[in-house]
């Protein structure tokens, strides 16, 4: 199996160029259903520990069944599968760029959560043009062991968020355990007490925001993801979410940038158009390097050859 691994603003994506699976040539949300049910292994092979860390994203390269897509990629992480995946879409584009299959300019890349645009400015920097992103609620209050009440939004930005109003503790990288331990018990809050995304879409992400940690930063996040690993990066998906509610209550105009700065102090340039439906299409700018290009191997006899169990 053949990879290629980059990383976008520190957080990691490995994608599979070589080695995958057939999974016919179905829509993508399709695809990963398949994938999911009757092809685990592959994600298991190919990013869990002692492979990987943690923080490892998987992109499993496919052919689109729309013929104006340059590509369709399927994201998975070290629990299961996402429908979208910001940083990991700018580190495929970069990526393709690597491989000689992507020329500067735009493209669109198929995803099981809608069709995206993704501008190739150079080598290594990608402008991605998210699905239509939304506010679902505001308010949502949640009754949270060790937190009290605590209050936020619901965002799709690609996935569910929920995004705290407030941070259970300063933002910074000395604080992550405590930040992950509290954005881990509001997630068991949600499912508790049943609160879910339209449809009844998981919660999977939650966001927390702080004061930006350098000039010219509006924000810092901090973001858990499934799988309970925190976003080396700002997360694309998560500050679609963010401007998203900026725009619904009118705190960013179309076209303004919001710069969202990671816990690690990495940074996205993001900014929002109006679809002709009014629909929030938010634009995520950001950089990704290429750090290995390498072939897996599934040795027989391997205990730990589909992660740890």
């Amino acid at each position: 199996m053949r990879v290629i691994d980059s990383h976008t603003g520190g957080q990691p994506t490995r994608v599979i160029v070589d080695g995958g699976r057939d999974l016919g040539t179905g829509p993508l949300a399709e695809r990963r259903e398949l994938l999911a049910r009757n092809h685990d292994d592959l994600r298991q092979k190919s990013i869990l520990e002692p492979k990987c860390s943690e923080a490892m994203i998987g992109a499993l390269l496919c052919e689109s069944p729309n013929p104006d897509c340059a590509a369709g990629v399927i994201f998975f992480n070290n629990t299961g599968y996402l429908g979208m995946c910001g940083h990991g879409t700018i580190g495929l584009a970069v990526t393709l760029a690597y491989l000689g299959k992507l020329d500067l300019g735009w493209h669109l890349i198929d995803t099981p959560s809608g069709v995206v645009r993704v501008d190739l400015n150079g080598p290594d920097d990608v402008t991605v043009e998210n699905v239509p992103s939304y506010c679902f609620r505001k308010g949502v209050k949640l009754t949270v062991a060790g937190l009290g009440t605590v209050s936020g939004s619901i965002a799709w930005g690609g996935n569910w968020f929920f995004l705290a109003d407030s941070a259970p503790c300063e933002l910074s990288r000395d604080n992550i355990p405590q930040l992950t331990e509290a954005a881990s018990k509001i997630k068991r809050a949600l499912v508790e007490q049943t609160i879910f995304g339209a449809d009844g879409g998981e919660i999977d992400h939650v966001e927390f925001f702080g004061p930006g940690q350098s000039p010219g930063a509006n924000s810092q996040n901090f973001v858990l993801c499934p799988g309970l690993a925190y976003d080396r990066s700002p997360c694309g998906t998560g500050t679609s979410a963010k401007i998203a509610c900026l725009a619904e209550s009118g705190r960013l105009a179309p076209g303004d940038e919001w710069v969202q700065e990671s816990i690690m102090g990495s940074r996205f340039r993001g900014s929002y158009r109006l679809d002709d439906d009014g629909n929030v299409i938010p634009s995520i700018a950001g950089t990704a390097y290429v750090f290995a290009d390498a072939t897996l191997v599934d040795q027989p006899g391997d205990p730990f050859g589909r992660g740890f169990g």
